[in-house]
């Protein structure tokens, strides 16, 4: 989707491909540790469906020592930006605005998810100042030594190269998830009305693509509790514990 515009577990299983390289052991000092001797966690990232689950594994990863880069967050306050809203008002006119003064997210959906022009003009607007902010957060949160920081970025694979926001990831996740149940979460939180996730996703990349990318899969088909077990296995297993 594009950011700022979104309104149970199967077993966990592995990616044939070799698993991610373990994680180099904390050092004293030198260039990848704060002026405290912490080294940053990983960097992890998230990849999955819409109503997947990922906000909720992004915060259990993270734990309370870690932090969760959430670009539909940082969005939010790109379309809150004065100049943002201007920029979009003089392309579209003043029906995209509510009655207060602000972006109606539901006009905006309207144009980006029904007219490709539209979708690659608004995201060539607001996906640099995105990601310039989430490129900062990042840098703070590995300045603090903060970890694991989870990237919860619905276009990570769709960047360009030089704006690769995978390749900043030592591990990628997805959350898998039954498309019924996706749609019933999106109906249920967000307001959105039959066919709507398809719709949206039908702009991304597959989900069978982002799967294969996976170093690590979590099935969200259950409750929150078996989420939860699942995705401290995982924990355990970047950190090289015993599961």
């Amino acid at each position: 989707r594009s950011l700022g515009l979104s309104g149970p577990p199967e077993p966990l299983s592995h990616r044939p491909a070799p698993m991610p390289p373990a994680l180099p052991p904390s050092a004293p000092s030198g260039p990848d540790t704060d002026a405290s001797g912490r080294s940053p966690g990983p960097v992890l990232g998230l990849l999955g469906g819409i109503a997947s689950g990922k906000s909720a594994v992004a915060r259990i990863l993270a734990g309370e020592s870690g932090t969760v880069l959430d670009a539909d967050a940082h969005a939010r306050e790109v379309l809150e930006s004065p100049a943002v809203i201007q920029a979009i008002v003089k392309a579209w006119g003043p029906g995209v605005l509510l009655p207060a003064g602000g972006l109606s997210r539901p006009a905006l959906a309207q144009r980006v998810f029904r007219d490709a022009a539209a979708r690659r003009w608004f995201e060539g607007l607001t996906h640099p100042l995105v990601r310039a902010r989430i490129m900062a957060a990042l840098d703070e949160a590995r300045s603090l030594g903060r970890g694991p920081i989870v990237l919860d970025v619905p276009l990570l694979l769709e960047t360009s190269s030089s704006e690769d926001f995978a390749a900043l990831c030592d591990s990628l996740i997805f959350v898998a998830s039954d498309p019924e149940d996706r749609e019933q979460r999106a109906r249920e939180s967000r307001g959105w009305p039959a066919g709507e996730v398809a719709r949206r996703e039908a702009a991304q990349l597959p989900l069978s693509e982002k799967r294969a990318r996976a170093h690590y899969i979590i099935n969200n088909q259950g409750d929150l509790r078996e989420l939860e077990h699942q995705t401290r296995k995982v924990l355990r297993e970047l950190d090289g514990s015993p599961s």
